[in-house]
């Protein structure tokens, strides 16, 4: 399931989306929603290209799209209808049983944060959603640093607001520009894999 390296750690940080809470899928419709109302082909957003941004923030995924298929799609414009389009069919999210059960088991006993590339109301939503928000010291989303991942900047603010040194902390992550960033922090980190979401 989840291999763990050997400790000890003094906290946990969580990726949101794919690692605690099963929403890749809700994101992918929400995103192809949101591109094809702006007229861009939302069979060309890809299952694959979604995985592959996962952790990015979604202007930055936008003005990606824009630079490899030459289009001149408003990536605030796009931003704001996915987030849209997610909070209405949000609630039908489900956690990913065995992180939540890491989750669980550290609560009360290690600081714990989370860190996504996600909206902000987005993240605290799907969180509330699975009735773990309040499980969490602090929420770190793009609105919080001036680089999204794979840069380490949530990481390390993360572990900043827990007051834990950085080296000390162990990371959950399923998108490979999480790993990088937690690499890039100093981190020891735990892969996600995408099949766990079917648990």
């Amino acid at each position: 399931m989840l291999t763990i390296p050997e400790g000890p750690f003094e906290a946990y940080i969580f990726d949101c989306d794919g690692t605690l809470v099963d929403s890749m899928p809700l994101h992918l419709e929400a995103w192809r929603a949101a591109l094809e109302k702006h007229g861009f082909d939302p069979a060309a957003f890809t299952y694959e290209m979604h995985h592959r941004y996962a952790g990015m923030p979604g202007v930055a995924i936008v003005r990606d799209l824009n630079e490899r298929f030459g289009s001149e799609l408003d990536a605030a414009a796009v931003e704001a209808d996915k987030v849209v389009w997610y909070l209405a069919h949000h609630g039908e999210v489900r956690g990913i049983e065995p992180v939540v059960a890491v989750a669980r088991a550290g609560r009360g006993v290690l600081p714990m944060a989370v860190a996504s590339g996600s909206d902000a109301g987005i993240v605290r939503d799907s969180l509330k959603a699975i009735g773990i928000l309040d499980w969490f010291e602090t929420v770190i989303t793009p609105v919080d640093v001036e680089r999204g991942k794979p840069a380490p900047d949530m990481f390390l603010l993360a572990a900043e607001r827990m007051g834990v040194d950085p080296a000390k902390c162990l990371v959950f992550e399923d998108g490979q520009l999480g790993i990088e960033a937690a690499k890039a922090a100093g981190m020891a980190w735990v892969y996600v894999p995408t099949d766990l979401s079917a648990g």
